[in-house]
């Protein structure tokens, strides 16, 4: 487990949404869950290395470039780095971590994507088309399986707007209605499923009016709606610690 430092009470006053955002993501980890990332998961894999570092130490992470509980000492610039095979306990296969996914081991994973609608199907394949696309998006990797198998699936889209949050995906990449699945943002919190989108939260930055205005889908609001508790100091310690380069501030908002 890392010790995380002390945060000064000037610097706690002057919370990012980076900040905010990435331990509201850490706080979604439960001591003893086992998670795993997939490629491009930047603030899931921050997440995953501020969990350890406070609330959950007996994670296991199993991460796609190889490695079963990296070391992680700091977010590096790309998620396949060499660098999370350092201190590992052992290593894993894509195989290995398909098959962990579909027997029921693993408890939560981050997925990102192009398009989300308020049905929580996501594309992460194309603009357009299947057929005729106008515009190739990186493409689905495991995320169509992967979503429905593992315990708890959670979105994320760090730069919310019109274009991403929309009235229905132009193609579905992934689905899973049956069951509500939540989307976190850089404006606030919502729950997806078959009967549609609620707004949960927001953040102390933005009005349930500006979230309107940047949501492409229809939703409904709890009353009255809760806006999202500031972090614990050590949870923002962490965040520093492991991101020393400040990546999330340029993913973030």
């Amino acid at each position: 487990m890392t010790t995380s430092p002390a945060v000064a009470s000037d610097s706690f006053d002057r919370l990012s949404r980076a900040d905010r955002v990435v331990a509201m993501m850490a706080q979604q980890i439960e001591d003893g869950m086992v998670i795993a990332t997939g490629v491009a998961s930047y603030l899931a894999i921050l997440a995953i290395a501020v969990a350890r570092a406070t609330h959950a130490p007996r994670l296991t992470y199993l991460a796609c470039v190889g490695s079963l509980d990296p070391e992680m000492t700091e977010l590096q610039p790309s998620a396949e780095s060499l660098a999370y095979l350092e201190g590992r306990s052992g290593e894993i296969t894509i195989p290995d971590l398909f098959d962990h996914a579909r027997r029921g081991r693993i408890d939560v994973m981050f997925f990102g994507a192009a398009e989300i609608d308020g049905y929580g199907d996501t594309n992460l394949t194309a603009a357009g088309s299947l057929e005729q696309p106008t515009f190739k998006f990186p493409g689905v990797a495991g995320a169509a399986t992967l979503r429905r198998w593992v315990h708890k699936p959670i979105l994320s889209i760090p730069r919310q707007s019109q274009r991403n949050l929309v009235s229905r995906v132009q193609v579905a990449s992934t689905s899973d209605r049956q069951r509500r699945t939540p989307l976190y943002t850089d404006l606030g919190v919502f729950e997806l499923g078959e009967d549609g989108a609620q707004l949960v939260a927001r953040h102390p930055w933005t009005t349930e009016q500006d979230i309107v205005e940047r949501t492409g889908f229809e939703f409904r609001s709890i009353a009255p709606l809760p806006i999202t508790p500031a972090p614990a100091p050590e949870l923002v310690a962490a965040i520093r610690a492991f991101d020393k380069q400040g990546m999330r501030e340029r993913l973030v908002g």
